[in-house]
């Protein structure tokens, strides 16, 4: 799939309460060349995303049943529905509150009030770095100390368990593993894994980071894997290399 022909091919859900906010939406998605389905409460959002499948939903955090937080929650916690992104709208301005939602798994926030076309850019950025992320993944699978990242079957194993990722979270993982050692500005990262720019945006990249930390480090407070690099942004290292031994990261094609 090009990335041209990905926005038609799309299929995005848009969940409100407010019909207003959503039939908004879904014209200037439609304008985009979107396919676009709808629901107006949790428990209809939840059975759109089981029945139909979507590219990408678009979720309310105050919905009458269900809300956001909850949906989000069960989204990633089942195996074949855990790949969906998402990007949650909330009229709540507090840090907090949007940190929540990332750390559930979100992969994008917008705060109310908001232009519609915002949501149009930011559906197009998550498509995009998801599409990207697939085309150059091929069977490529990347090692470095306990980590397994295999991206054509999109898997993170720690020490051979499988670990749950949402689609920003393995971008970000990829990009670190791709570049072992390099110190990543916070500009790189945010343009490579998050693909839009914002205001808030590296408050949400440090959310992600945090969200990796707590899934693949010992211990999340003294990160042994995903280190700060003070005053730029990030770096990803591994074990140190045995005497006569290769270097941390392995790097093979996946002939099975």
């Amino acid at each position: 799939m090009t990335q041209a022909d990905a926005p038609s091919r799309s299929r995005i859900l848009v969940v409100d309460d407010e019909p207003e906010i959503v039939r908004a939406v879904k014209a200037y998605l439609e304008q985009a060349g979107f396919n676009v389905l709808t629901a107006f409460d949790g428990e209809s959002a939840l059975h759109a995303i089981r029945r139909d499948a979507p590219d990408l939903a678009v979720l309310d955090v105050m919905l009458p049943d269900r809300d956001g937080w909850e949906l989000t929650r069960l989204v990633r916690a089942d195996p074949q529905l855990r790949a969906l992104p998402i990007i949650l709208l909330t009229a709540r301005i507090d840090d907090t509150d949007k940190i929540v939602g990332l750390e559930l798994g979100a992969d994008d926030y917008i705060t109310k009030p908001f232009n519609p076309r915002e949501v149009v850019a930011r559906v197009r950025a998550l498509l995009r770095r998801q599409h990207l992320s697939r085309d150059a993944s091929g069977s490529e699978v990347l090692q470095l100390g306990d980590l397994l990242l295999d991206l054509g079957r999109r898997e993170l194993l720690l020490d051979g368990v499988p670990v749950m990722l949402t689609p920003t979270e393995f971008g970000l993982l990829h990009i670190f593993m791709k570049h072992p050692g390099q110190a990543l500005s916070r500009a790189a990262l945010i343009e490579r894994a998050l693909g839009s720019d914002y205001e808030g945006i590296e408050r949400t990249l440090d959310s992600h980071i945090r969200n990796l930390r707590r899934k693949i480090e010992a211990d999340p407070g003294r990160p042994s894997y995903i280190q700060t690099v003070f005053g730029l942004g990030y770096r990803m290292v591994g074990p140190p290399r045995a005497p006569g031994g290769e270097g941390p990261l392995a790097v093979r094609r996946d002939r099975s």
